[in-house]
Parts: C-alpha cells; sequence; structure tokens
C-alpha cells in the first residue's frame, strides 16, 4: 500500500464501528437469542441497523438513547456534542415491550435473527415534534410525515451485537461495507475522495459534473447511490443500478472511480440530510462531497411550495464542512451549449449561445411516456436503452384514480361509469370500493380512526401492487383524513396517483341516503360518522374535482377521462 494511501481520511469520530459478532461466539449468542424476548422490526429500522453494524453511521454504535436523540433533535448534536443530524431510533409498541428482560432478539420481517440488543433505556418521543425539528414541517405531503405517525411510542436503546447482516441476492458484487469501500479507495492511492450521492439515474450532465469534481480535487470518485429506502415513486434501484454499472464500465476512469451501493434508509430532510450524508461518506473514506441543488428535498409541499429552498443544503453543508472533515463541492447548473456540443455552468455561458435542456418532467412526459429514446447529448445509450425497456409509454402505465369524498356523495356511481369509458378504450381496471373492501379485505375492522386508516392503507397497498404491474385500479372510499390519503399515494407513487373530490354538499348526501345512516347519526345511534360528528378533510390540489350538483355522474366521469388523456394515460 502506497503512503498516500495510508492517508485516508479517518472515520468520523476516530473509529470505524464494526458490530458485527463472527465464530465461537456467534454460535453461542445464536443459541441464546432463541431463548430471548422477539422483536420484529422494520425495513428501515434493518437498513439503519446495517449501517450501524459496519460503521456507516460511525461514531454510534447502537439506536439512540435518550440523550443523544433530544439533543440531536435540538442541536444536531450527540450528547458528546460530536455534530450528528438525523436521529437514529428503534421504536417498539408499548405492549409488545418486555418485562423483567435483560436481551432481546431483533428479527426481520421474515423472522430470521438480525442481532440481539440489551435492554438499557426505553423512552418515549413525540413523532410531531420530531418532524418539526427534523424535517422542518408537519406537512403529510413530506412523506416521512405520515410513516412517522405509524411508528410506535416507544424508543429502546441498548449494547447491539448483529450476528446476520441482511442477505442481498442483487449485485452482491458491489454491495460494500465501509471498510471494504475505504480499502478499494486506499488501492488508488489518492489522498483526496470525492463522495457522490443519487437516487436517480444518471444522465450526461451527471457524469460531466462527477468528472468534473473528481479532476478539481485531483482525487479518486466515489459513485455511491443510495438503494435502500428514496422517495416513493423514484426509479426503482434495479434500474438505476443497471445504468450506474454500464456508465462505469464505459466512460469512467477504473483507476480512480468506484461503484458501490449504500443500503440507506432516507428521511428526505433536506439540509440536515445533506450533512448526515457527508458523514456517512466520511465513513467510507471520502473527504470531499457532492451537494447538489435541494439535495435530499422530497418537492413539494400541499399548497405546492418546495420543502426546502434550492441551496439550504449547500448553505448548511459550508457552515459545518471544517467541523465534519468533509469539504462540499458545489457546482452552477450545467446546461448544454448545441453549437459547441459540451456542457457548461449557467454563469459561465457564452452571450447568445444556444442551449438544450431537459427538465425531468420531460424526461418522463416527453419521452419516456410516449416510447421515445432519450437523445444521446441528454444521455449515454446505454442508460436510454435501460429506462425505455423499463418504463414503457404512459398509456401502457399502471394508474390509480382515487376517489374521495362524503358518504352519499356519489363516489361508487361515477367510479361505475369511468370503469365502463375506460373498458370502452382498451383499459381494464380493477374497483376496489370501500363497501366491498370492508367485506372481503377488511373484514372485521371497525370505525375507529385506526381502524379507518387501517382500510384505507390496506386499499393504498393493493392498489400500489396492481399500479407496479402496470394495471389500473380505481379505488372509491370516504378515506376523510389528509394523512391517511397522503399515506396511500406515496404506496403508489406521486405521478400515477389522480385524486379525484367528489365535492357533494352534506345536505345533499343526507336527501340521497337510502339507508338513513345520516338520520341515525344524527339521532346518536351512529358514533364517529364522517360529516357529522368525525370531520372529513377535503384534499388539497387535487388533480379532479367534480361537483355533483352540477354535472351528471356520466359528465363527472368524462372528466375523469380527459384528465386521463391530458397526461397521456389515455391514448
Amino acid at each position: 500500500m502506497t503512503s498516500k494511501a495510508k492517508d485516508l481520511i479517518a472515520p468520523y469520530g476516530g473509529t470505524l464501528v464494526n458490530l458485527v459478532i463472527e465464530g465461537d461466539e456467534r454460535a453461542a449468542l445464536l443459541a441464546q437469542a432463541n431463548a430471548y424476548p422477539s422483536v420484529q422490526i422494520s425495513q428501515r429500522a434493518l437498513h439503519d441497523l446495517e449501517l450501524l453494524a459496519t460503521g456507516g453511521f460511525s461514531p454510534l454504535d447502537r439506536f439512540m438513547g435518550q440523550a443523544d436523540y433530544q439533543r440531536v433533535l435540538t442541536e444536531m448534536r450527540l450528547a458528546s456534542g460530536l455534530l450528528f443530524p438525523i436521529p437514529i431510533t428503534l421504536t417498539i409498541d408499548k405492549a409488545d415491550l418486555p418485562t423483567r428482560a435483560e436481551w432481546v432478539t431483533l428479527r426481520d420481517a421474515r423472522n430470521y435473527i438480525i442481532a440481539v440488543m440489551r435492554l438499557e433505556e426505553v423512552f418515549r418521543w413525540d413523532p410531531k415534534r420530531e418532524a418539526r425539528l427534523v424535517l422542518g414541517t408537519t406537512d403529510p405531503r413530506h412523506p416521512l410525515v405520515p410513516e412517522m405517525d405509524h411508528w410506535h411510542d416507544l424508543c429502546i436503546s441498548g449494547e447491539l451485537k448483529v450476528l446476520n447482516l441482511p442477505k442481498y441476492y442483487d449485485f452482491v458484487d458491489i454491495r460494500r461495507t465501509p471498510a471494504e469501500v475505504r480499502a478499494l479507495l486506499g488501492q488508488m492511492g489518492n489522498v483526496n475522495v470525492i463522495a457522490f450521492q443519487t437516487r436517480n439515474p444518471l444522465h450526461r450532465i451527471h457524469e460531466e459534473l462527477t468528472k468534473r469534481a473528481a479532476a478539481q480535487i485531483e482525487g479518486s470518485l466515489l459513485i455511491h447511490p443510495v438503494v435502500g429506502m428514496t422517495k416513493p415513486g423514484d426509479v426503482d434501484h434495479f434500474t438505476r443500478v443497471r445504468t450506474y454499472k454500464a456508465l462505469v464500465e464505459n466512460y469512467y476512469d477504473k483507476a480512480s472511480t468506484v461503484l458501490s451501493l449504500l443500503p440507506l434508509a432516507m428521511r428526505m430532510a433536506g439540509p440536515r440530510e445533506a450533512l448526515w450524508h457527508a458523514i456517512i461518506r466520511r465513513n467510507y473514506g471520502a473527504n470531499h462531497f457532492v451537494v447538489g441543488r435541494d439535495h435530499a428535498g422530497p418537492g413539494n409541499d400541499s399548497v405546492g411550495k418546495p420543502f426546502y429552498g434550492p441551496y439550504e443544503a449547500q448553505e448548511m453543508m459550508t457552515q459545518y464542512e471544517a467541523e465534519i472533515g468533509v469539504k462540499s463541492v458545489q457546482f452552477q447548473e450545467l446546461v448544454y451549449l448545441q453549437d459547441e456540443g459540451r456542457y457548461e455552468e449557467t454563469g459561465k455561458v457564452p452571450p447568445d449561445a444556444k442551449i438544450a435542456n431537459i427538465s425531468g418532467t420531460q424526461v418522463r412526459d416527453d419521452y419516456l411516456a410516449k416510447g421515445k429514446l432519450l437523445p444521446e447529448w441528454f444521455t449515454r445509450p446505454e442508460t436510454a436503452e435501460i429506462l425505455l425497456e423499463a418504463y414503457p409509454p404512459r398509456y401502457k402505465q399502471g394508474v390509480c384514480i382515487w376517489f374521495t369524498g362524503l358518504s352519499g356523495a356519489g363516489k361508487s356511481t361515477i367510479a361505475q361509469a369511468l370503469t365502463a369509458m375506460l373498458l370502452e378504450r382498451g383499459r381494464q381496471a380493477t374497483v376496489l370500493d370501500g363497501d366491498v373492501v370492508r367485506t372481503h379485505l377488511s373484514k372485521g375492522l371497525g370505525f375507529s380512526k385506526e381502524d379507518r386508516d387501517t382500510n384505507i392503507l390496506r386499499i393504498g397497498f393493493v392498489a400500489g401492487e396492481i399500479v407496479r404491474h402496470n394495471g389500473t385500479v380505481i379505488c372509491a372510499a370516504i378515506s376523510p383524513y389528509r394523512s391517511t390519503r397522503n399515506e396511500a399515494r406515496l404506496m403508489v407513487g406521486e405521478e400515477h396517483f389522480i385524486t379525484v373530490f367528489v365535492d357533494t354538499p352534506i345536505e345533499v348526501c343526507e336527501q340521497r341516503d337510502i339507508k338513513g345512516m345520516y338520520a341515525r347519526a344524527r339521532r346518536g345511534e351512529i358514533k364517529g360518522f364522517t360529516g357529522i360528528d368525525d370531520p372529513y378533510e377535503d384534499p388539497q390540489n387535487p388533480e379532479v374535482v367534480i361537483k355533483t350538483v352540477e354535472c351528471t355522474p356520466e359528465e363527472g366521469a368524462h372528466q375523469i377521462v380527459v384528465y386521463l388523456e391530458q397526461r397521456g394515460f389515455l391514448q
């Protein structure tokens, strides 16, 4: 190993954590683990545990205890004073908390043993407070906010001994621990290493940016895409990684480039997350980090405004880069100069230059949705072919039409008319009607808020699976709560979820009520009836609004058909 390799930057906090137990100790602990009370952890917690185990979250060696957690919320620091901007916690339902147990066994969704934990701390947490302090919002359009509402009410912490890392069967050749990545970078012999974070396919503009960044620091490049949990609706990691591998194989310098996958569960926390990403990349051996425009931003809020400013993450990285030991590398937006056949930063574009650019929306709507290859100046042919193969034209993609409105608003009637119109156009559709779903999929559920949410999330899960397989699904349920509707939207994916608000005044709904449900609710015979003694929260910015006092069910259904045509879901 060269002397330069030995100078590779130290892990954050000085030591790379390793919690993975091997050999005779592992065999003994596995035998004991079956006797301990079990805690089944979520997919998000599993990703967190993997990075705790291998040192990705160094200096953390456990899920946060109360002292670390509280200080991270308010100051972005661990109890020791070391900067760490994102809370890493493990939650458990109070009813599942083991009593009189010193150790618990942590298992994944398939009940496989992952680790054992000494139960040292149990404390309460507040999801709204965490969302407000860490994400800067409690808006349910932020993908993490509705998810946090379903996390459990207690946090547990203590010493961890990891017996099995999660097992992967895809891209195993480039799934590397921090120690393995550091070793590869060390062999390259460069003191400086710049890491590039991505959760999207790489186009020519990203290729240009990463190559310029590596040249600027005269060092190695770590292309480090997230393949854990990203923003719902993102391009799946199988498709993305195929493009990364093709690009690195054909267009990057193999002597100074490492492609490795990061099993991170993103929080989409904008500026705080940018700092977190930089700390993680330091643990993987980088001392420079590319911070992009709106880094780790989740898009727009309920009123259509971005959750974070476009350069907030860059500003925060600049503020703390000396402290965390990772220098941010920032570029202005790059554009393509048509006459010169090259990319240039917007601030350096010559006067009167012909500029070409394609937005993310245009990629989806003007190219992939229409079955057109992206131009070669924008993306490499290998990437264009992979994306076109993975994304059929929009009219062949899945779509969810989600009706919401009061009982008696006309949802089911309009859905019935819409189904026939779609069949006429060659679109087979699955209908998930609220009453029918309660007879089968949600049989046994009551009408408490918790049961209503469970019912809607079950519908959302099934709808998401139908859409993922390029089917059409029509969901017609009251779905009175915004946060739960937003969670269903995230399950399906923003680009394939169409909210149809059947806007009918409650007095009209009561007149139409042949079952007399409203009258019984008015008399107090039915409790928790939507619109009477339980709220209905109107959707904000729905894609389609149907006012049934102004149109027939057929006209309402036709309104949806026109919208589907405009979006390209119908030819």
